[in-house]
Protein backbone atom coordinates (compact mmCIF):
# COMPACT_ATOMS: atom_id res chain seq x y z
CA UNK A 1 0.00 0.00 0.00
CA UNK A 2 1.37 3.25 -0.79
CA UNK A 3 1.62 6.07 1.60
CA UNK A 4 -0.26 9.38 -0.10
CA UNK A 5 0.66 12.15 1.88
CA UNK A 6 -1.25 15.31 0.66
CA UNK A 7 1.53 18.24 -0.61
CA UNK A 8 0.28 20.97 -0.22
CA UNK A 9 1.63 24.09 -2.74
CA UNK A 10 0.40 26.69 -0.09
CA UNK A 11 0.47 26.08 3.46
CA UNK A 12 -1.54 27.68 6.15
CA UNK A 13 -0.86 30.97 8.07
CA UNK A 14 0.21 30.96 11.44
CA UNK A 15 -2.19 33.64 12.47
CA UNK A 16 -5.32 33.94 11.17
CA UNK A 17 -7.36 32.68 8.29
CA UNK A 18 -5.47 32.02 4.80
CA UNK A 19 -2.32 30.76 2.98
CA UNK A 20 1.28 31.87 3.84
CA UNK A 21 4.14 31.87 0.39
CA UNK A 22 4.06 28.98 -1.31
CA UNK A 23 6.00 25.66 0.10
CA UNK A 24 6.18 23.75 -3.70
CA UNK A 25 7.62 24.74 -6.94
CA UNK A 26 3.96 24.37 -8.51
CA UNK A 27 2.95 27.08 -5.97
CA UNK A 28 5.96 29.63 -6.83
CA UNK A 29 5.04 29.63 -10.45
CA UNK A 30 1.33 30.50 -9.67
CA UNK A 31 2.40 32.83 -7.10
CA UNK A 32 4.81 34.58 -10.02
CA UNK A 33 2.48 34.48 -12.70
CA UNK A 34 0.04 35.96 -10.29
CA UNK A 35 2.72 39.34 -9.86
CA UNK A 36 3.29 39.41 -13.00
CA UNK A 37 -0.14 39.57 -14.35
CA UNK A 38 -1.36 42.07 -11.58
CA UNK A 39 1.53 44.11 -12.46
CA UNK A 40 0.69 44.45 -16.16
CA UNK A 41 -2.80 44.87 -15.91
CA UNK A 42 -2.08 48.50 -15.65
CA UNK A 43 -0.41 48.60 -18.94
CA UNK A 44 -3.25 46.67 -20.91
CA UNK A 45 -6.46 48.31 -19.19
CA UNK A 46 -5.48 52.07 -18.00
CA UNK A 47 -7.21 52.54 -14.63
CA UNK A 48 -7.32 56.53 -15.29
CA UNK A 49 -8.90 55.75 -18.81
CA UNK A 50 -11.19 52.55 -17.49
CA UNK A 51 -11.60 52.18 -14.38
CA UNK A 52 -14.33 49.73 -14.10
CA UNK A 53 -12.70 47.15 -16.30
CA UNK A 54 -9.42 47.70 -14.52
CA UNK A 55 -11.22 46.43 -11.12
CA UNK A 56 -12.84 43.76 -12.77
CA UNK A 57 -9.53 42.18 -14.24
CA UNK A 58 -8.21 42.64 -10.67
CA UNK A 59 -10.75 41.28 -8.90
CA UNK A 60 -11.05 38.13 -11.37
CA UNK A 61 -6.97 37.68 -10.94
CA UNK A 62 -7.43 37.66 -7.54
CA UNK A 63 -10.69 35.13 -7.19
CA UNK A 64 -8.73 32.79 -9.76
CA UNK A 65 -5.44 33.10 -7.33
CA UNK A 66 -7.67 32.36 -4.22
CA UNK A 67 -9.71 29.44 -6.26
CA UNK A 68 -5.95 27.70 -6.88
CA UNK A 69 -5.06 28.31 -3.10
CA UNK A 70 -8.59 26.83 -1.88
CA UNK A 71 -8.00 23.70 -4.10
CA UNK A 72 -4.04 23.50 -3.67
CA UNK A 73 -3.09 25.24 0.02
CA UNK A 74 -4.23 23.46 3.33
CA UNK A 75 -8.26 23.76 4.31
CA UNK A 76 -8.70 27.01 5.65
CA UNK A 77 -9.74 28.05 8.85
CA UNK A 78 -8.56 30.74 12.11
CA UNK A 79 -4.90 29.90 13.56
CA UNK A 80 -3.99 31.63 16.67
CA UNK A 81 0.12 30.37 16.45
CA UNK A 82 1.63 26.93 17.60
CA UNK A 83 0.70 24.64 15.11
CA UNK A 84 0.99 21.66 17.94
CA UNK A 85 -1.37 23.45 20.12
CA UNK A 86 -3.63 23.80 17.74
CA UNK A 87 -3.62 19.97 16.85
CA UNK A 88 -3.75 18.76 20.54
CA UNK A 89 -7.28 21.15 20.55
CA UNK A 90 -8.52 19.69 17.77
CA UNK A 91 -7.81 16.04 18.52
CA UNK A 92 -9.69 16.31 22.26
CA UNK A 93 -12.56 18.65 20.93
CA UNK A 94 -11.69 21.88 22.35
CA UNK A 95 -11.26 23.63 19.15
CA UNK A 96 -13.61 27.10 19.36
CA UNK A 97 -11.96 28.18 15.80
CA UNK A 98 -14.13 27.25 13.72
Amino acid sequence: MHNKSKSYWFPAKRYGWGWGFPSAWQGWVVFIVFIAVVSILPMLINPNDNLPGFLVAITVTAAIMIGICYVKGEPPKWRWGNVKENKEAEKSGDSDAE
